[in-house]
Parts: C-alpha cells; structure tokens; sequence
C-alpha cells in the first residue's frame, strides 16, 4: 500500500511518518520509505546522523537515470528528455516493485537496519533556497511522482512518503497516488486548517484522508480536534519522552515507546493495511492520466516540444497482474 504523511511544518509529520515506518520494519513487512519533503529529516529521525543522512544518494540528481529506466521501449514515448513528472506507463514501460532489485534502487536506495527488519530509504535530495519556485525544485519532487506512478505494489507491501508541506502536490497530482492519506494535525487553528484545505483538495478525487492528532495534551486537545475532523478523527498522539530521547539523538528500541503512543500506531498500521480493499487500479490509472495531460497542457508540452497526450497508453491499466516488461 502506498501511506502518505501530509500536514503542516512544524506539525510533526515527520516524526510520525518516522514512528509508523518503525512498526512496519517490526512487522518485517517489505517496506519503502520516501522522503519528499522541502526539509529532508527523515533519515535523521530513523537514527541516522546527520552527516550520514546528508551523504544519502538523491533521487533528484538521477532523474535521467530513473526516466530512461522507466521508459523502457514504451513507442509513445520519444525520449527520456520528453517525459516530464506526470509521465503515465503503457506498454512497453518498466513498472516497479517493491522487493525486486533494479538500477533505480541501486542508484537512489539506502538499506537501513531498523527494528530488526529492513527498510529502503529514498531521498528527494537536499533542496536549497535557490530551488524553490525553479524547475530544479519540482525536478526533485517530479522523481518521486514518476517513481509512484510505475510502481506496483500489493498486499502486506508499503511505501510510506513523508510528503512536503502544503499545497505542492495538488499541483501535479501526486496526492492522489496513495491509498491512504494520513493528515497530521496539531490541536490549533492552523492545524485543523490544513485539514479543511486538505479535504476540499482530496474530495474530487476520493481520495482516502484520515486525520491523526498530534501534541495532544488533555482531553480538550483532544475534544478540539473532534469538533474540527469529526469521523475523520482516526487517532491522536500524546506526549512522549521516547520523542524527546529520539530528537536529542539517543534513540530506543521501538517497544520502549509508551504503551498509549504503541496503541496509536497499532491502529494506524490496521487503518492503512485495510485500504487495500478499497484499491481500485483503473480509478488510480485514470487520474494519473488526468493529471498528466493536464500538466501537458499548461506547460510540459511547450517545455519538451512535444505533443505529451500522446504518451497515454488508452489500454493500458495499471495493476498487479500487469506483466513486468524484460530488463
């Protein structure tokens, strides 16, 4: 299943993407994790040190690499210069998966021991202030999209993406490729604001959003989000000292962590292990479609020369008894 973390900055987002990445490597699931936010500190919050995570190889800086692999001898798309970030696969494409191994993981993954299971971590690659508002910026996040839109994963399979902050990925589309959507929200104003924009952006699309509480104090914290999210309310997290240890570097076995916080994550593995009953691949394959000629339109095909609706593949759909093409 592929999980996204979505919030504002600063609502600890990260932090629970992080938590939840730890209970899926304790249940020695295959599992993928993507950084791709702005702010890149997921590796740091799996443990690593910051020099350590720094050095970690960018899925940005091998966006040829990633783009010629995918493309594969798919006839509808010319070149790897003229696949831009909503680049849909058709026939002909490679696709993905979750264990295999490939140049894609070989040039972009990092294994990472974790609660005595394995994770591969992926990074955007770190963003600068001169990346922002430029192509290099949406390049970066652009490589995580094409590496989401040929993935196929399956049952008991996850890919958990700590996403960006704010609005970027409505652009593009991207908040559409998960099967679930975990918003992260402080009990503020500002917090179950994100939610209201979040949910107004996901309800076209159907995409499944689920709030979960974070800095949850009292029982007013608790109250005050009810009122705001309603059903949508799935969990909340209150304060924790194995957190606190975590961010000062001194980090402890995920069974150290308080019972009411392992509670939490427990119900957030449940919620996201049963979206894979609500899969529905030719909803997944149409939207992708949709967004892709929609940023044909506005700009890629100016950007590339090339007329980019011509990349979608009408009988194609993508799914797990889609045939992986030769390598």
């Amino acid at each position: 299943m592929k999980i996204a973390f979505v919030g504002k900055g600063g609502s600890g987002k990260t932090t629970l993407s992080s938590l939840f990445i730890r209970q899926l490597a304790a249940a020695h699931v295959p599992l993928v994790a993507v950084d791709a936010d702005i702010n890149q500190h997921l590796g740091t919050a799996l443990g690593m040190d910051e020099s350590e995570a720094a050095a970690l190889p960018s899925m940005g800086a091998q966006l040829p690499l990633i783009k010629d692999w995918l493309r594969g001898t798919n006839p509808r798309i010319a070149s790897s210069e003229t696949m831009i970030k909503t680049t849909p696969p058709g026939t002909g494409s490679r696709l993905l998966r979750i264990t295999e191994d490939n140049p894609v993981y070989d040039a972009c993954a990092h294994h990472l021991a974790l609660e005595g299971g394995e994770v591969r971590l992926l990074v955007t690659g770190p963003f600068t202030e001169a990346d922002l508002g430029v192509a290099c910026y949406h390049s970066k996040t652009g490589a995580v999209e094409l590496f989401l839109n040929h993935l196929v994963d399956g049952r008991e399979e996850f890919v958990v993406v700590d996403m960006t902050a704010g609005s970027d990925s409505f652009a593009s589309g991207m908040f559409t490729r998960f099967d679930m959507t975990f918003l992260v929200a402080e009990p503020t104003r500002k917090g179950v604001s994100v939610y209201r924009q979040y949910k107004e952006y996901a309800r076209e699309f159907g995409v499944p959003l689920r709030v979960v509480g974070n800095k949850v104090h009292s029982e007013d914290d608790l109250e005050f989000l009810r009122e705001a999210a309603g059903d949508d309310l799935l969990v909340a997290f209150g304060q924790s000292g194995w957190v606190r240890a975590m961010e000062k570097g001194r980090p402890r076995p995920l069974a150290e962590l308080e019972p009411e916080n392992r509670s939490a994550l427990a119900v957030l593995h449940e919620a996201a292990d049963a979206s894979y009953e609500r899969r529905d691949w030719r909803r997944y394959t149409r939207q992708m479609v949709h967004f892709h000629r929609r940023n044909a339109e506005s700009w890629g095909n100016e950007k590339t020369g090339a007329d980019l609706a011509a990349q979608v593949d009408p009988d194609f759909v993508l799914g797990e008894q889609t045939a992986p093409q030769p390598v």
